[in-house]
């Protein structure tokens, strides 16, 4: 009888097809096993079929010539060529760890005469679409990522866990199409090769649980045991998840669920998203040299919040994260209609290939916390690492300069930098109005005092005081009667172009504290008629926001490239009249209306909405159930959230 050394041998290092392919006996005996093997640089193979590294490759066929006798051939040669990677990686397996336990070498042995004949049965087919293997170049990459294996648990982890799970995907779904093409011959190959996965995978799951450490859950050791460039994403086909395949496989409800959600990029190199919402305490800190001392609701802006992001990220972006949501969170986003893009734990280690960075905002923290990722995108890229900006980018002053470029209006404000033009610039404002006082680094309507004639001296003395302490400096403006608030959304090339991306509604209440922000496709809808008959026609709102603002940010902001945005108001004069400030803020950074535009803009509806910032604390638990069961949907996971919620709200 042969031995299974013998014939992995003659599968792994035969360099005819005719002989890789010969089919060993069912029962191969395993007595002399032999020592381990080095591992060969590449498999035996016919000239026409050895492995290319040089990147030359064929491209995979799309599914809608599938009618065609050659798009099914160039097709089923990659697939070929699969199967025989696979059955030269289990030969690999049997000659390199020949002091595995019988068992699993027995298992290993039938799963490689089960790819031999996969292939062979690919190979027929081919052949009847007029299609011969060798006819295309075939690449290495299943080899150069499992060969390397160091123990028989990488080779379960990287082929039967991850290459093989993700052909129960394509395997089934590729069935279908070949049958709706009317080619029932290959449908049926597929099928039979289905089957077959179904049972590679739980062979290698059965030893996976037996070798990886007990107690850990079987994602957890999965995710612990891949190495990069291997991911959990990779063990999805691009086809329909097929979780009933798995469940035949053995593979648990959980680790179905974790890998369901599971993304990661597939071809662009991942731009990597970091969530940093109090960038101007950062940056004023930096400035002052004050040590930043986050209050509560500092740090759950940055916890509760930071899901948000994810709607900024395409499909091939990563999210860095404090805490990555939980499965069932994710589950419901995706049932939303909104895939989540790969997300990072904040322990990830740098040494992975990324194609830039998009922070909230490129403030002290986020240079902090990204450069140890820097390294691992290649110079020129358009979102490079880089330092942080100038502070006085994240101060109101930055708007000033806008709104003087812009050229001042009756509204325009000022700024002080001491006590005494402060409190005189606020008596001028007293003899006609009420005055508006600003801390320059709050935002979200924090950190603002209205005054009147009414209002405690003292009072007015000590907040001066402090703000002037802590910021350096203050914004006197006239207090306005809002009618509106509204945002302007930009994107500003490295060199200076800079292009409006929308205009969003923002919802504020009475105090100028951000409540939300509502998008649409079409801003006019968002106006009550009134409105927008003063802005479109009387204020000419489109030329300033399209042609007047991104003709002087250039020279504003030298040499910065992402996003920018900025708030702007009506208001009622005392006369009654409508008048519009352009500006009231200039946020060179991701802001909260981008964040509602972008989720906008991936929502399945695509017909605008709301995102509300609501006050966990403020509701009752039938009012989020009542929420999480309406039209919208919870953008942060309400069970982790200590006081932030994010609700988008459709329509």
């Amino acid at each position: 009888m042969m031995e299974m050394r013998e014939i992995a041998g003659r599968v792994l290092f035969a360099e005819t097809l005719e002989e890789k392919l010969r089919l060993g006996p069912l029962a191969a005996t395993d007595e002399s096993p032999g020592p381990a093997i080095a591992l060969p640089d590449a498999p035996g193979r016919p000239q026409e079929l050895r492995l290319r590294r040089d990147g030359v490759r064929a491209e995979f066929p799309g599914t809608n010539r599938l009618d065609e006798d050659r798009e099914r051939g160039v097709m089923l040669h990659f697939l070929a060529n699969h199967e025989l990677l696979a059955a030269e990686l289990m030969a690999l397996v049997l000659l390199r760890f020949p002091d595995a336990p019988k068992e699993y070498r027995a298992g290993v042995y039938e799963a490689m005469r089960e790819e031999q004949a996969h292939a062979m049965m690919y190979l027929r087919r081919m052949r009847d679409c007029g299609i011969a293997f060798g006819d295309l170049p075939v690449n290495d990459h299943f080899w150069r990522i499992v060969a390397p294996m160091e123990t028989p648990l990488d080779f379960v982890t990287r082929l039967n866990l991850t290459f093989e799970q993700a052909n129960l995907d394509f395997s089934k779904h590729y069935a279908g199409l070949f049958r709706q093409a009317g080619d029932a011959a290959t449908a049926a190959v597929l099928e039979k090769i289905h089957l077959d996965e179904i049972g590679h995978v739980g062979h290698g799951l059965k030893w996976f649980r037996k070798w990886k450490e007990q107690g850990e859950t079987d994602w957890h050791a999965y995710r612990r045991h891949l190495t990069f460039p291997l991911t959990p994403a990779r063990a999805k086909g691009v086809a329909p998840f097929n979780a009933e395949s798995r469940r035949l496989a053995g593979l648990d409800e959980d680790f179905i669920r974790h890998l369901q959600v599971c993304q990661v990029s597939r071809g662009r190199t991942p731009l990597l998203h970091w969530f940093n919402p109090n960038a101007e305490s950062h940056a004023r800190c930096d400035l002052t040299g004050m040590p930043w001392q986050p209050d509560k609701t500092s740090i759950a802006l940055e916890h509760d919040l930071e899901a948000l992001m994810t709607g900024c990220c395409h499909a091939d972006d990563a999210l860095l994260m404090r805490r990555v949501p939980s499965v069932d969170h994710l589950m419901r986003l995706r049932d939303a209609g909104f895939e989540p893009p790969e997300l990072m734990p904040l322990e990830t280690a740098p040494g992975r290939k990324l194609g830039g960075f998009r922070p909230w905002a490129w403030a002290p923290d986020a240079v902090e916390r990204l450069r140890p990722f820097a390294a691992d995108v290649a110079p020129g890229m358009p979102h490079a690492f880089r330092e942080a900006l100038p502070a006085k980018w994240f101060s109101k002053e930055i708007g000033l300069e806008l709104e003087h470029a812009l050229g001042r209006v009756a509204e325009t404000g000022a700024l002080h930098r001491d006590a005494a033009s402060a409190l005189t610039e606020i008596s001028r404002l007293l003899e006609s109005g009420q005055a508006l006082l600003k801390a320059p680094f709050a935002c979200a309507g924090r950190g603002h005092l209205r005054v009147n004639r009414e209002s405690d001296p003292h009072r007015t003395r000590g907040w001066l005081g402090n703000t002037l302490a802590a910021h350096g400096s203050v914004v006197v403006e006239p207090w306005l009667e809002r009618v509106l608030d509204f945002s302007a959304l930009y994107e500003m090339k490295p060199g200076g172009g800079t292009e409006l991306l929308a205009l969003t509604r923002i919802d504020n209440d009475a105090a100028g504290r951000f409540l939300g922000i509502r998008v649409a496709p079409k801003w006019g809808n968002l106006l009550e008629p009134a409105l927008a008959e003063f802005l479109f026609r009387q204020a000419d709102v489109l030329r300033i926001y399209q042609e007047k603002i991104p003709a002087v940010l250039k020279d504003l902001l030298p040499g910065h490239g992402g996003p920018l945005c900025v708030d702007a108001m009506v208001h009622r004069r005392g006369d009654g009249s409508l008048a519009l400030k352009p500006v009231v803020e200039l946020n060179v950074r991701m802001t909260m209306g981008r964040i509602a535009w972008e989720w906008m803009k991936r929502d399945p509806a695509r017909r605008g909405g709301r995102l509300r910032i609501l006050r966990k604390p403020a509701l009752t638990a039938a009012e989020i159930a009542a929420l999480a069961k309406g039209s919208g949907c919870f953008l942060n996971d309400p069970a982790a959230a200590t006081t932030f919620l994010a609700y988008w709200e459709r329509g």
